[in-house]
């Protein structure tokens, strides 16, 4: 039986990329429908709305969405998008895997996943403004809401993807030592789940600015990462960074009750109805989505087609070094399809 998936291009790049997205599962085989649906930017400007009720709607019913990137506007007008839908959802983990696919960088060695508590800490957007005199915004505050509950899901979801995956090693980065109570919370959690795994998976713990260091001195050291939101968010750009870009991160965003893939870079307006963004972060989402749906073996095909195509260095995107445009590069894929 086919599956339906809600759909939603996105903003700037977004719907071009996607495209080329579809195209290549179309190519693979893969037996999907597709629910189009409309969030961000170009959502609010229909609608009035950055998450209209069918999209909710439509997620709600299918379980399963792949998503393009979405406009946020910076210092003001609605919250992120991505924030909402991962609250609205309970997507509480957010897996983003980076490894080595353009070859001929820094790195040849690395092959990471991080693991990302994806609904508390400083982004639970409990903040709010101070007045002083006759400022209304003279000081600012936000507090960060760390759960043993919500660690605990977290931590334990790395785990258990370590183990499923056949990974050695779980690192769990924090900032106890500064913030005793918070991130001391989820350093204790993570103790506690690793004695449950010991024998089967290696724990260490890693103070956050000593970890990003550590990344980009000696990458390869590290398997399983698992950390808070906001250090997740960072260290997942940063790990991208160390494999030539955003251009090539997918990201996963899991749930009891849902699952949204994802690419997780911007919408680049500067290029926006170009033709010539790289899709490759976006098909790899794609590959994660099959993979949670059961259907690995396409997935695997479509992750060996891209490796080949970009190995050969004759069909690449201008981020990745070359001239190719977004339907050119899909073009290669298929091919190698």
């Amino acid at each position: 039986m086919s599956t339906t998936v809600t759909l939603i291009p996105g903003d700037g790049i977004g719907p071009d990329i996607t495209e080329a997205t579809i195209r290549v599962l179309d190519a693979v085989g893969a037996d999907l429908v597709w629910d189009r649906q409309m969030a961000g930017a170009s959502a609010a400007a229909r609608y009035n709305d950055p998450i209209p009720e069918a999209t909710l709607d439509s997620i709600k019913k299918n379980r399963v969405a792949l998503k393009g990137p979405l406009e946020t506007p910076v210092g003001e007008g609605y919250r992120s998008v991505n924030v909402a839908l991962r609250k609205t959802f309970d997507l509480y983990a957010n897996v983003r895997p980076a490894h080595v696919i353009l070859h001929g960088g820094r790195f040849e060695k690395v092959d990471i996943v991080i693991i990302r508590e994806n609904l508390e800490g400083l982004y639970y957007g409990a903040e709010h403004y101070i007045r002083i005199g006759d400022d209304p915004k003279a000081a600012a505050e936000s507090v960060a809401l760390i759960t043993r509950y919500g660690s605990d899901r977290a931590i334990r979801y790395a785990f258990e993807y370590a183990v499923k995956h056949g990974r050695k090693k779980v690192t769990l980065v924090h900032k106890a030592n500064i913030l005793k109570y918070t991130q001391g919370l989820f350093l204790d959690v993570g103790r506690e789940i690793a004695k449950e795994y010991a024998g089967r998976v290696q724990f260490e713990d890693r103070i956050i600015d000593a970890m990003a260091m550590q990344l980009v001195l000696k990458p390869e050291n590290f398997d399983v990462i698992v950390t808070t939101n906001l250090f997740g968010d960072i260290l997942s750009d940063l790990v991208s960074g160390l494999v030539g870009g955003l251009g090539l991160a997918p990201g996963a965003n899991i749930g009891p009750t849902a699952a949204i893939f994802e690419a997780v870079h911007g919408t680049a307006p500067d290029i926006a109805g170009k033709g010539v963004a790289n899709p490759g972060a976006l098909i790899l989402a794609a590959c994660l989505m099959l993979d949670h749906l059961g259907d690995t073996v396409r997935a695997e095909r479509i992750r060996t087609a891209l490796h080949a195509v970009i190995d050969e260095r004759t069909m690449l995107t201008r981020d990745l070094g070359g001239t190719a445009s977004t339907s050119q590069f899909a073009d290669a894929i298929i091919a190698r399809l």
